[in-house]
């Protein structure tokens, strides 16, 4: 077990192929460290070495805990909550994390946290404010908002976009119903 406990570091996550190297019995040996609290078990076979500050155990960061889980940095990590920041009057909180990826959907705890992995075609590397409101029109039926108002005050606050970046997110990540209401409000605004 000495072979297995050099090769942890606090503050890394693990996957349980990762360690089997470097044990003879890593079953056995990943509960005993589980129980002594040099690893933390998140989920099947998924393990994370705790860091400790003053304020007690810093938990994994998201996007570490979500590339370990899907072993794949290949996705994107939205909270419903940025959309707020949009300035279209959006006032809700959401306890969910949405995660657009390639390979997993479906909800799945990680660390007592639920991510929502959602199967897309195609996502940015990061986030923008044009691709956010894109992303708010696709999803606004699965949203707590006023729909009525958030599509109200939108003609108002286009201004705030780059509208060729806009243009650009809305073909490549808008659904049909994105596109279509986006389209009308741009030609509406600029005609």
């Amino acid at each position: 077990m000495q072979g297995l406990r050099q090769h942890i570091k606090a503050g890394q996550m693990y996957r349980r192929s990762d360690l089997e190297y470097y044990s003879s019995a890593i079953d056995r040996h990943l509960s005993m460290l589980t129980k002594e609290g040099s690893l933390i078990k998140l989920s099947q076979g998924l393990y994370y070495a705790p860091k400790s500050s003053k304020f007690g155990v810093i938990p994994p960061d998201d996007h570490v805990l979500v590339a370990s889980f899907l072993k794949d940095n290949d996705f994107l990590i939205v909270k419903p909550n940025i959309y707020n920041s949009l300035g279209l009057g959006l006032t809700q909180l959401y306890n969910t994390t949405w995660v657009y990826n390639h390979k997993r959907k479906g909800e799945i705890k990680l660390n007592g946290k639920t991510f929502e992995f959602k199967i897309k075609t195609s996502f940015p590397g990061e986030l923008t404010k044009e691709f956010l409101l894109v992303d708010l029109l696709n999803n606004l039926d699965e949203l707590a908002e006023d729909q009525t108002q958030v599509l109200k005050r939108l003609p108002d606050h286009l201004q705030s976009f780059n509208t060729d970046e806009l243009m650009k997110a809305t073909q490549q990540y808008g659904t049909g119903k994105t596109k279509q209401l986006l389209k009308k409000i741009l030609r509406l605004k600029y005609a």
